[in-house]
């Protein structure tokens, strides 16, 4: 077995016992529990590349799961899975409810912007520049909104922000 895979694996039984450690510790009533191992489940199989049970085990989640902001971790992660396999407009409708329950959810604003970026650079590659500096002008806004919580994430959306004159809203 290659050294990252075993390092995955660790990870992965790493974070199982600790988050089965985080169920036996905090209160949480048996409904909660069960979303939280649906949610954790669904991020086992993610990892492991078995999408369709982990979208088995986010939808489990889903009807479990009551907290917002909880909901809009799986909700994140039903977009990632929609997202690596091109379906980018239903990525975004799974990114955009998981900001509705959680507006500053970086990863969720950033992957939207990743999106519309890719959208600018296929309007390029067709000729359409303004619909591409529509899109990249999108792009810059969920960019600075994921960077304001996670200022030293996104180093290479900044330095795009920086590069093409979008740091500040304009």
């Amino acid at each position: 077995m290659p050294g990252s895979q075993r390092n995955d694996n660790f990870i992965d039984k790493t974070f199982t016992v600790v988050a089965d450690a985080l169920l036996r510790l905090i209160p949480t009533t048996g409904r909660e529990r069960e979303a939280f191992i649906y949610h954790r489940d669904g991020m086992s199989a993610q990892s492991v590349g078995e999408y369709a049970e982990a979208l088995r085990n986010y939808y489990e989640a889903m009807r479990l799961e009551t907290d917002p902001y909880d909901r809009s971790y799986v909700l994140y992660n039903i977009g990632l899975i929609h997202a690596g396999s091109g379906e980018h407009a239903r990525a975004l409708e799974y990114y955009f409810q998981a900001l509705e329950r959680n507006p500053s959810l970086p990863q969720a604003l950033n992957n939207t912007a990743v999106i519309r970026h890719y959208r600018g650079e296929q309007a390029i590659r067709q000729g359409d520049l303004d619909t591409s500096e529509a899109w990249f002008g999108r792009a810059a806004d969920y960019w600075r909104q994921a960077i304001l919580p996670a200022p030293n994430n996104y180093i290479e959306a900044q330095n795009w922000l920086g590069r093409t004159g979008r740091l500040r809203d304009e």
